[in-house]
């Protein structure tokens, strides 16, 4: 689960100054358009473990969407400096000469959720998360198979979560799942559609927030509410319905996406699903395995830099576009032994899932905690669950951020 964002997360064009593109017209070690594609939808692309390599550690490619430079990287010591360093801002005018934007105002934001969405709180929500785990298990069961684990399980589960966060009242929490599909999946809803959403969300949350204030209960909302209100000077109404916002993005689309993409990779290997079946104790470590293994190969969060920089072993210039590809740093043989092998019992494991430093994923808590629940009511519910069709053949999704796949159809 990433950290909430209240920006529009595509590279925006021309956000490269042009003292800050290459000159020669030509990218460095060119390879192709960014994101690279694979062969198979479980492994990763080849150019990943080139650009690991010697020679050419930080290229300047463009990218897919938009057909604008980026800079890549790729080996884990260089993605670890950059998420980890504040001269990588995520909004594009603190790359400006005065380094000014809205960074700060988002740190103030994190603090006000990290304040609120503490370990005590997720413990606390732990056992709503079981219900919603075996309800949605009850549905598929009660429906016609193949089922499909993305759109039956993975999709609404992370969503509902923040529902019951957030106290939104359940029978609202399909809608949610709409509006977060249409805002943060746009490849699949026209322009109207996304616009319309954006407004009906915005509605709902303000609408939603004058409720919690009227009648406040054991939510996160209503202690982000009694935190707002004694601050001085005290927060606009308008920030904290783009916390919930943030919110239902960073915890949607990135642990749904995780959830779709670990569950076959156990399968893929029927001897992975079985040990953990046997010794539900590894479920922990195993996540943090599989959030180190996934190969992700969205286009990943851009940052801009504010000043030039030495990285990787050569100079980059002030306003560069960076994008650190972190399932790739997080397969990096520098930091991890064998790194293409799938450990379920790997110790440690320091992987990028999460970012790291000041940007490191605000809400990683819950996230482990979805991803354990939701892999131990699996194991519980649905013991003989195996793809229905061979994993050579799911089809990645494209548009999204953190990307996924179409379906996963499974039967048990």
């Amino acid at each position: 689960m990433g950290e909430p964002e209240v920006a529009d997360e595509t590279i925006p064009e021309g956000a490269i100054p042009e003292d800050a593109k290459a000159t020669d017209g030509e990218a460095r070690c060119p390879l192709g358009d960014f994101p690279f594609a694979a062969e198979h939808p479980l492994e990763p692309p080849e150019e990943w473990a080139a650009l690991r390599a010697e020679g050419c550690p930080i290229p300047e490619l463009t990218l897919r969407t938009t057909g604008a430079p980026v800079r890549v990287l790729t080996r884990y010591e260089d993605a670890h400096a950059m998420l980890s360093d504040p001269r990588f801002p995520r909004d594009v005018s603190e790359a400006g000469p005065d380094g000014t934007g809205t960074g700060e105002r988002h740190q103030r934001w994190r603090r006000l959720l990290a304040q609120t969405l503490t370990a005590k709180r997720v413990a606390a929500l732990r056992p709503r998360i079981v219900t919603i785990g075996h309800a949605l298990v009850d549905a598929m069961e009660a429906g016609p198979k193949p089922a499909d684990l993305w759109a039956d399980f993975a999709y609404p589960f992370p969503v509902r979560v923040i529902g019951a966060l957030l106290g939104v009242p359940e029978p609202d929490w399909d809608r949610f799942a709409y509006w977060s599909g249409a805002l943060f999946g746009g490849d699949r809803y026209g322009a109207g559609e996304t616009r319309a959403a954006r407004e009906e969300l915005l509605a709902y949350l303000g609408e939603h927030m004058a409720r919690t204030r009227s009648a406040p209960g054991d939510d996160l909302l209503s202690k982000l509410i009694e935190i707002t209100d004694a601050a001085d000077p005290r927060p606009p109404e308008a920030v904290l319905v783009q916390i919930m916002r943030g919110l239902m993005h960073a915890g949607h689309e990135t642990t749904s996406s995780v959830i779709g993409k670990l569950v076959p990779v156990l399968l893929d290997d029927r001897a992975r699903w079985q040990r953990l079946l046997d010794d539900r104790s590894l479920i922990r470590p195993a996540v943090e395995e599989l959030l180190r293994f996934d190969v992700n190969r969205g286009p990943g969060m851009p940052r801009y830099l504010t000043e030039d920089l030495e990285l990787g072993g050569e100079v980059i210039p002030r306003g560069s576009t960076t994008v650190s590809v972190v399932a790739s740093a997080n397969r990096d043989e520098r930091m991890f032994p064998h790194p293409d092998h799938l450990d379920l019992t790997r110790t440690p494991n320091r992987h990028l899932a999460f970012g790291a430093g000041a940007h490191s994923c605000v809400g990683q808590a819950l996230a482990r905690a979805e991803l354990h629940i939701a892999l131990d009511v699996l194991l519980d519910r649905l013991p003989g669950l195996a793809l229905a069709v061979p994993s050579a053949e799911l089809a990645r999704r494209a548009g999204v951020l953190t990307d996924s796949f179409e379906r996963v159809p499974v039967v048990w």
